[in-house]
């Protein structure tokens, strides 16, 4: 059952992601999909229905995560929280590649949420890069 979201904070939370997945930051006017409004703690969980706790995610992320809060870090083997997109700053965590088209893990949690979400997926990867070419990424509000 999905938790009901005032109209407001759905506005606050599209401003606050810049209408982009706050994970691959991938923007919704390139997809073509209606994009979603993601508990970060999952309510199963008890996360709850506040700004402080969701932010705004294409569909195959918020799928990937689900009710995930941890992801083997590859590097390290440990096991790590995943990114909070409203707690932490994605550039401390991410970085994109030299043309543009796969992230790069910064730390323990930036590889963890890569590998856990699934951020270099081939499909998503081949998009950027026509994106790139279209001068549409990466995104330039970082």
């Amino acid at each position: 059952m999905s938790a009901y979201i005032p109209v407001e904070l759905q506005r606050q939370i599209r401003t606050r992601f810049f209408n982009t997945c706050a994970y691959c930051r991938t923007a919704e006017r390139l997809t073509g999909m209606t994009f979603e409004f993601e508990h970060i703690i999952p309510r199963a969980l008890g996360g709850e229905t506040r700004f402080e706790n969701l932010c705004f995610a294409c569909p195959n992320c918020n799928r990937y995560k689900a009710d995930r809060q941890t992801e083997v870090d590859p590097l390290t083997e440990q096991i790590v929280s995943l990114f909070h997109p409203q707690l932490q700053v994605w550039n401390e965590h991410f970085a994109w590649s030299d043309d543009g088209q796969e992230l790069v893990g910064l730390s323990p949690i930036g590889r963890a949420t890569i590998v856990a979400l699934k951020m270099n997926r081939s499909q998503l990867v081949w998009a950027r890069g026509l994106w790139v070419k279209l001068g549409e990424h990466p995104p330039k509000w970082e």
